[in-house]
């Protein structure tokens, strides 16, 4: 099987099986999305979907954010993975946000990566999910999902996995493919003990191929 092929039928097989595929992170707006997933780094989307409602309660936007104080916000998310240096990230980002961008969350990739706190993964999330935009986030359940399935081919990197995934997957489909596999990578495909029985990707995946 070729790589154009197991792309076709992986993504045929996502397309029957999960045609509602979108981030488990709740959020109302571009700026709660964006906290929202600087947050999320090590952490789970459980734990941050406690942290953010009352965080941004207290700070809905990025100028009362910015008008906030690291250690302000550190009370509302001490709870979650390094959170010292997460309040600095999220009250900078806020702060260039009304300083740079008129207080408004911009939609092009390198923009974002201009924000404290915000990598590629983190600009492409936002420009997939908030804009829809053709990018492709690859955290590690998408590095690790794409390598096993077969997907990627030696990517070093989640940057070198990007562009292999990108190259293959319809334009369109790019923002929901990105959910296919974490949402594939958290409930099926874990880490420590993938649930192979349990996976309809079987015939497809190389890792599979390989423990029989």
């Amino acid at each position: 099987m070729n790589q154009k092929e197991r792309f076709k039928k992986i993504i045929a097989h996502f397309e029957e099986n999960v045609p509602i595929a979108e981030t488990e992170l709740k959020y109302k707006d571009a700026f709660s999305l964006l906290v929202a997933v600087i947050l999320s780094a090590q952490c789970t989307d459980k734990r941050v979907n406690l942290i953010t409602p009352p965080l941004l309660s207290q700070f809905p936007d990025a100028k009362s954010m910015a008008n906030s104080t690291q250690e302000e916000v550190f009370e509302f998310i001490k709870t979650c993975s390094y959170p010292n240096n997460k309040a600095k990230h999220i009250r900078g980002m806020a702060k260039m946000l009304v300083d740079k961008y008129n207080a408004t969350v911009p939609s092009d990739i390198d923009e974002l990566q201009n924000l404290p706190g915000v990598g590629r993964k983190t600009a492409n999330v936002i420009a997939s999910v908030v804009f829809d935009k053709p990018a492709m986030a690859v955290d590690t359940h998408v590095f690790r999902v794409s390598k096993r399935l077969g997907l990627t081919q030696n990517a070093k990197n989640p940057l070198a996995a990007e562009k292999q995934l990108v190259q293959y997957i319809p334009e369109h489909l790019i923002p929901k493919a990105h959910h296919w596999l974490i949402l594939h990578g958290r409930y099926i495909c874990i880490a420590r003990k993938p649930k192979c029985d349990e996976c309809g990707l079987q015939a497809f995946c190389k890792y599979y191929k390989m423990q029989k």
